[in-house]
């Protein structure tokens, strides 16, 4: 699978780190420890879902739902790579493209130098172990307005489209998520 970004910059999109137990369960299921920190937490860019495009590969796009209720996670079955995390319908027009998914070594940039430093993290109470040195903050009253901000204005602007992940006609999801049972939930 192959995919590609457009107008991706730290004044572009959001960046932060994610220590919520669901991200960490979509590692496990992927068995991809790669995409986590040494606290457990996600590197995640958001960004407009129409800015995101899929190349090559999107047969091999697969969707999951830890749960009934939450994101759905996109991952790439042919190598259990995770792409992002969408809302359960394309209308709200953001991705959280996450860092895994993402080569910036072939731009000669540093994760920083291309999407900025994290603005803060979310849910660090479920970290699984100490957390990097020098964290980013936690969420501020000032990253929410900024991030509403930024959602208004993509929404407004028609960046929610189109979408890699639902169908442009029905709005369904391309590939039907899987929801983890309780006890898929528990093992991971």
């Amino acid at each position: 699978m192959r995919g590609l970004a457009r107008e991706v910059s730290p004044s572009t999109g959001l960046r932060f780190v994610c220590y919520c137990k669901d991200c960490q369960a979509f590692a496990r299921f992927l068995g991809r420890a790669d995409m986590l920190d040494s606290g457990g937490g996600t590197d995640i860019l958001q960004m407009p879902l129409g800015r995101l495009r899929l190349e090559a590969g999107d047969d091999a796009l697969r969707s999951l739902k830890i749960s009934d209720r939450g994101v759905m996670r996109w991952y790439a079955a042919c190598c259990r790579t995770p792409i992002g995390n969408t809302a359960e319908s394309p209308r709200f027009p953001i991705v959280g493209v996450i860092h895994s998914f993402m080569d910036l070594e072939s731009s000669g940039l540093s994760r920083e130098e291309a999407l900025g430093p994290p603005l803060c993290r979310l849910f660090a109470r479920s970290a699984t172990g100490p957390l990097p040195p020098a964290p980013p903050p936690p969420p501020s009253f000032g990253l929410f307005v900024r991030r509403a901000t930024k959602l208004l204005g993509w929404s407004l602007r028609g960046l929610g489209r189109p979408t890699p992940f639902f169908d442009a006609k029905t709005g369904a999801p391309r590939s039907p998520p899987r929801v983890l049972s309780a006890s898929e939930r528990a093992a991971l």
